[in-house]
This record gives structure tokens, C-alpha cells and sequence, in this order.
């Protein structure tokens, strides 16, 4: 699927699950790993750790799947990747967000989750480049997701779907995550629609309603892992302080700099911890 053909996800009478499950056809046909047990989507910054994860079996453009693009953002790779880890099991790490600021719709946004747990994925890992608003934060601080706070407007369920988002970010493999690293920051992730960055105003708003890291992503798919009943672990790199939080202008440079320094430290880390779930 190219960026400029249509796909049946864009046709309302088709159900987004069932373009999921072609597309897990098609990527297993590809990788030639008919299942894929946990998937990781790599933002800004976790892109290296997929070269410790393990043996990488695959890599497959993902505009070659039904209803993915080439990613519309520097700093992601625009593949899916199948990767042997030690214990034998499978890992997918999508390269090719898309995010609900591209107008694709909410469908594409999500739809690289829905193949994931379509291919068999039970484990959904969900990481990002972020701001973030606790004072004591620098450019470079991993932070695990706790819950978050969409302000999109958006959700990715469809009808009368109800589903229970009380414990979306699982304290199990937070526990996990905190068994490799005890000083690991956390907080409650807030998803705005972008692609401008937020204002001052808007970050004071966020911090008021109960959020400590603001982003572009990450939430809209939380709900759709959870919706396919898989577990969710999310990361942020707080790649700067938030507008108002610091005097410095904000710039996606500034994130993939940011994300260039701390990759080693975070590929190990996450490298670890995959290895624990």
C-alpha cells in the first residue's frame, strides 16, 4: 500500500479488525514467522534498541502491508521488523507510526496495534519522545506511562464498544520495568492532537487536570491494545521540558538530538526489559 492508495480501511462498512487480520496474513507470508508473541512501536529516540533485541528474522517496508504507510516523520525507520529473542519467541517492532496529526484517521493510527495482536502479539509495547513537566526532568529521562489523559477528541473504538481502561498500562510489566531500573520516572501521559507543539497555557492546563508528559501519540493506540485485550507497557524519553517550563524554544531537532544521545541507554534498557516479560 502506497501513502496515495486507498485502502478498505478508509471505507466505513468494512471493519478495521478484519483489515488487521490481512494484514497479519500478509506479514507472516513476508517474514515467514506465522506468529509474533510481543510488538514493540519504537518512537523517538528507542529506535537502536531493536538491534539488541535479538536476531532480527525480517524487515519489510511497511507501506508493502495493507493499510500502512511509510511513516510521515524523521526519525522513524518506516518498517516492520521480525526479531528471535533469546527464549525463541517473536517480537514485531513497527517503525511506522501514524499519527492522528497526518488526517489519515483514526483507523490508520491505530491499525499498526490491531495487526500486532492480529499476528498473535500479547504484549504491546508503546513508546514516544515526549515533553515533559516535572521540574526535576532533563532531556534524556525515560518515564514510565502510569495512565493518560486524551484530549484528542478521538477514540479508536467504533459503536457501542465499552471497554475498561481503569488499569490500561499494566502495573505487572511496570513492575517489570522497575525490576531493571528501581529509579525509573513515571507519569501521566497527555495526548494532544498536534502537529504544533503546545502552548504554555495548554501545558499549565495539562499539569492542572493531573499530566506530567505531553505528546502527539501513544494514547489512541493504548486503547485499541487494550481493546484487543493484549497488555500495555508504555515509555516516554522526555526529549525536552514542556512550553513554559523552560525558557528555550521548542523544535523537532531538539527531540531527535535528544533522542540520538539517550538511544544507547534506552536500547539497553529496553532490551532488558523485553527480556523479563
Amino acid at each position: 500500500m502506497s501513502d496515495n492508495t486507498q485502502s478498505p480501511l478508509d471505507d466505513p462498512q468494512v471493519s478495521p479488525h478484519e483489515v488487521a487480520k490481512q494484514a497479519a496474513t500478509q506479514l507472516a507470508e513476508k517474514t515467514g514467522i506465522e506468529r509474533h508473541d510481543i510488538a514493540l512501536t519504537l518512537g523517538s529516540g528507542w529506535g537502536r534498541a531493536a538491534d539488541l533485541l535479538g536476531e532480527t528474522v525480517a524487515e519489510v517496508p511497511a507501506s508493502e502491508i495493507e493499510g500502512f504507510s511509510a511513516s510521515g516523520v524523521p526519525g522513524h525507520s518506516g518498517t516492520l521488523r521480525s526479531i528471535r529473542l533469546a527464549n525463541g519467541r517473536h517480537a514485531l517492532v513497527i517503525g511506522a507510526r501514524t499519527h492522528f496529526y497526518e488526517d489519515r484517521g483514526v483507523r490508520r493510527v491505530v491499525h499498526s496495534v490491531r495487526t500486532a495482536a492480529a499476528a498473535g502479539a500479547t504484549v504491546m509495547i508503546l513508546t514516544n519522545g515526549a515533553g515533559g513537566i516535572k521540574r526535576h526532568w532533563r532531556p534524556g529521562t525515560p518515564a514510565l506511562i502510569t495512565d493518560h489523559i486524551n484530549l484528542t477528541a478521538a477514540s479508536p473504538l467504533e459503536g457501542a464498544t465499552f471497554v475498561d481502561l481503569t488499569d490500561l498500562y499494566s502495573p505487572r510489566l511496570r513492575g517489570l520495568a522497575r525490576e531493571v531500573d528501581p529509579e525509573f520516572e513515571e507519569g501521566v501521559y497527555v495526548q494532544f492532537r498536534g502537529p504544533h507543539y503546545e502552548t504554555p497555557a495548554e501545558v499549565r492546563y495539562a499539569e492542572i487536570i493531573g499530566g506530567h508528559i505531553v505528546g502527539m501519540s501513544t494514547g489512541l493506540e493504548a486503547i485499541a491494545a487494550r481493546e484487543a485485550g493484549m497488555e500495555v507497557l508504555g515509555m516516554s524519553l522526555i526529549t525536552n521540558l514542556a512550553a513554559g517550563i523552560s525558557d528555550e524554544p521548542l523544535s523537532h531537532a531538539e527531540v531527535i538530538a535528544a533522542g540520538k544521545s539517550a538511544e544507547g541507554k534506552l536500547a539497553k534498557l529496553l532490551a532488558e526489559i523485553v527480556g523479563r516479560i
